[in-house]
């Protein structure tokens, strides 16, 4: 015993002095770090909003967030700055130079402010908003390189936007809303393959709509409102992704162009469209608000505007529409505002619109419609602009048919010269034998083995194409039954709060999960149908896509009800949950693919968020409802159910147990052994602080996560965790930031891994180097005498 105290004092001082060592690095980092904060807080000339800078003395990053500050921080480095000040008010004095009390001061110098803020290297967000912030913005601002975010609206930005913002790769968001930029449209965006959101309203920039954002796939929301454009707008409709364009009071011209299918919002007013609405914007089936009013809008308004399933807002006044609208014209339920006033409309207004008693707004006037009302023109106001539309009719119905007939001739021609051609050539064949025997094909179409071979090739791409595109589609009881041999038993998989549920082999030979539930009839089917066709649009690599749908009416005994039976994609490999420690009869799951999957799972849950309008929120997360197909890529089941309406999540509620709300944390349930991950948040809230210990995470974490994970990565998903189950709901991170930490953890946990490998290569070679000395002789050198000994201990231990 008394020989082991200096070995155990040596253990207990050896971390220690290395902590000792550690400290002088992080605390300069620190130092560095608040010195920018503190330049920053001088060079905005110490606004209020950041007051209490001044007197605290610890970490800035530990300061609570308020609606003007929020500073986050990421390894001693701040990660993310957001500061709002008071200078909302606008001016037509500014000229480039500093306005008392609405600009910073004449001392304050752009280029020196972001040369500071540049040195914030980790900075991942920057919003800097209503700060009287005046200068030319300098192309420095590209070495902030890591921005995702950068917001400087509300200030006194002028000249052009530096180009170097091109070579910002990771962002996906750019506001420079109501400043002053005077120059052309830039049209670099294109390299922004991960911009989201483009927002550049209430300046003065000219030039044309700039094209590279047609080949942004990502893009979300285009709002350039309030600028000088000018020129043609192009098609947008490869913009799969956009939600809402708005283009309000520029000076854009020519024809309406076509729009992504997907668009949810278009706001087009006070430009100068001509021409009629195209027909293809009768498939914006997600179409919620159309502003077209003050252009030049001509024809007839069509009538499948008006009834567009998702359409509340619909404007189309001040333009030079003319004719009658139809008398049985069908408005949308959701319809709530219609603006056709100030046009060339005349005749009788239609019941849907006539009809205010359903609390739709309608405004008519300025038209020459037949109403009992001082606020319309006389009938000679529009009569000229439907004489003239009619005439405009006659002379293209004129030319249609004169180009129909010209096509006719040309084809009789073409179709007599051809027949005149081949009995020429089968002439000249019989007469010369100009083929010989062993070149003529012999088949029966006439067309050659090459071409019947590509047409083959063709087909089948055809084919894989369809199969490659999910549909959802009606699906008959009798169909179902085939599939499930009449719901037989063996087909049975489980039955939970959300009905029965059966494995089912389609006649296509693919196979299928049938979700069965009874339903009241209070819930129209009508109105079911549609609240389907928006469920089935819920399209995500990270969802259980669903295939088809049965609503069954005909077996129930009581009237009341009806069943839904909906389809979705079979997933082989079963739920998350069976490859968790105490529940796997395989392997189980080590800690880096359980954070590749929740981050699948967090994707799934961001898009059911944000990219669907309106969110779809309560998805049952559950690490049951988390299903791992054949290469363990996670797919989110039983999500949405609230799209289908309260009826379902009455169903829900009355069957589910109410301590399940405990069990929806997935996180716990990834890091902890399920025993102590079933005892709920209250549970995990209380025993964190057992993580800062090697025997608290012993009791806590799964054996597998501990001995696959780095302390590193395991920690940033502890801490998360506890943000996301805090009681405190201004303490909850967003999404995004849960999905960032995720996927910080699995880089980190990744370059533990490779490190790990590494090391582990470098001890094979030592070892093989080692044996080598063995095979040289009997008389090695005294050198690698001494080297061979001590190279086998560091490799035997």
């Amino acid at each position: 015993m008394p020989q082991a105290d200096p070995m155990r004092r040596l253990h207990i001082c050896f971390p220690v002095l290395l902590w000792i060592l550690s400290i002088p690095s992080t605390h300069e980092l620190q130092v560095a770090q608040t010195q920018v904060l503190l330049q920053t807080r001088m060079y905005l000339e110490y606004p209020a909003s950041l007051q209490s800078w001044g007197s605290y003395n610890g970490d800035l990053c530990n300061l609570s967030s308020s609606a003007h500050v929020s500073i986050k921080c990421q390894d001693n480095s701040v990660s993310e700055l957001k500061i709002r000040g008071g200078k909302t008010a606008k001016s037509d004095e500014f000229k480039g130079f500093a306005i008392p009390n609405q600009t910073l001061s004449t001392n304050f110098s752009i280029d020196s402010f972001i040369t500071a803020l540049t040195r914030l290297t980790s900075l991942r967000v920057l919003s800097l908003v209503s700060l009287g912030i005046w200068g030319h913005l300098p192309d420095k601002i590209h070495r902030l390189s890591l921005l995702e975010v950068l917001d400087l609206s509300s200030n006194f930005l002028f000249g052009s936007i530096p180009p170097k913002i091109s070579t910002m790769v990771q962002l996906n968001t750019l506001k420079i809303d109501d400043n002053y930029f005077n120059d052309s449209m830039p049209d670099w965006f294109d390299s922004l393959s991960n911009l989201n959101v483009l927002s550049l309203k209430t300046n003065t920039l000219r030039g044309s709509f700039p094209s590279s954002l047609c080949k942004i796939k990502n893009l979300t929301d285009i709002s350039l409102s309030r600028n000088e454009l000018s020129g043609k707008l192009p098609d947008l409709s490869a913009l799969t992704g956009l939600r809402v364009l708005n283009l309000r009071e520029n000076r854009l011209g020519s024809k309406l162009p076509l729009m992504p299918a997907g668009v949810v919002t278009v706001l087009l007013s006070n430009n100068s469209f001509s021409g009629e609405i195209p027909k293809q914007f009768s498939e914006l089936g997600r179409l919620q608000h159309l502003d077209l009013s003050a252009n030049h809008l001509s024809g007839i308004p069509p009538s499948f505007l008006f009834s567009l399933p998702s359409i509340s807002y619909l404007n189309l006044g001040s333009n030079v529409l003319s004719g009658s609208l139809p008398d049985k014209l069908s408005c949308s339920s959701k319809l709530g505002f219609v603006d056709i006033s100030s046009n060339k409309l005349i005749g009788e207004l239609p019941s849907c619109l006539a009809n205010t008693s359903n609390r739709r707004v309608v405004k008519y006037d300025g038209n020459c419609l037949t109403l009992d009302s001082q606020d319309q023109q006389p009938g000679s106001y529009c009569e000229e602009s439907n004489t003239e539309r009619k005439k405009s009719m006659a002379r293209k119905i004129t030319l249609a048919g004169a180009i129909l007939i010209g096509l006719v001739l040309v084809l009789g021609i073409s179709v007599l010269g051809v027949f005149f051609c081949r009995k020429c050539l089968r002439r000249r064949a019989a007469k010369h034998h100009l083929l010989p025997k062993n070149a003529q094909d012999n088949s029966t179409t006439g067309f050659s083995s090459q071409f019947l071979a590509n047409a083959r090739f063709i087909s089948q791409a055809v084919k894989l194409g369809a199969q490659a595109t999910s549909i959802c589609r009606p699906i008959s009881v009798e169909e179902l039954r085939e599939a499930t041999r009449d719901f037989d038993l063996s087909a049975f998989i489980s039955e939970g709060s959300l009905g029965k549920l059966y494995k089912g082999k389609l006649e296509n030979g693919s196979y299928v999960a049938i979700r069965s539930l009874v339903l009241s009839e209070k819930c129209s089917i009508q109105n079911l149908k549609a609240r389907l066709d928006s469920f089935s649009k819920l399209q995500h690599p990270n969802l259980v896509s669903l295939l088809g749908y049965c609503i069954d009416n005909s077996e129930q005994d009581d009237s009341t009800t009806y069943k839904l039976h909906l389809v979705y994609e079979y997933v082989l490999n079963g739920s998350y949950r069976a490859y968790l420690s105490e529940f796997s009869l395989e392997k189980p799951l080590k800690w880096s693919d359980r954070l590749a999957i929740l981050i699948g799972v967090a994707k799934a849950v961001h898009f059911l968020h944000t990219g669907v309008i309106p969110g779809c929120f309560n998805n049952r997360l559950k690490t049951d409802n988390i299903l791992l197909d054949e290469h363990r890529f996670p797919k989110l089941s039983d999500y949405g159910m609230s799209i289908l309406g309260e009826e379902i999540e009455r169903f829900e509620a009355k069957r589910q147990d109410s301590k399940s709300c405990d069990q929806q944390i997935i996180l716990p349930n990834c890091s902890c052994s399920q025993r102590q991950a079933d005892k709920g948040k209250r549970f995990f809230l209380n025993e964190k602080a057992s993580f800062g210990s090697q025997d608290g995470r012993r009791k806590i974490v799964d054996p597998i996560v501990l001995t696959s994970s780095s302390q590193e990565s395991l920690s940033i998903a502890i801490a998360i965790t506890t943000k996301c189950i805090s009681p405190e709901l201004s303490s909850r991170p967003s999404f995004e930031d849960v999905l960032w930490n995720l996927q910080y953890a699995a880089q980190v946990q990744a370059t533990a891994d490779a490190d790990q490998n590494s090391e582990s290569t470098s001890e094979s070679q030592d070892y093989r180097r080692d044996k080598s000395w063995d095979s040289i002789g009997s008389h090695p050198s005294p050198t690698k005498q001494i080297i061979k000994p001590q190279n086998h201990r560091r490799i035997h231990k």
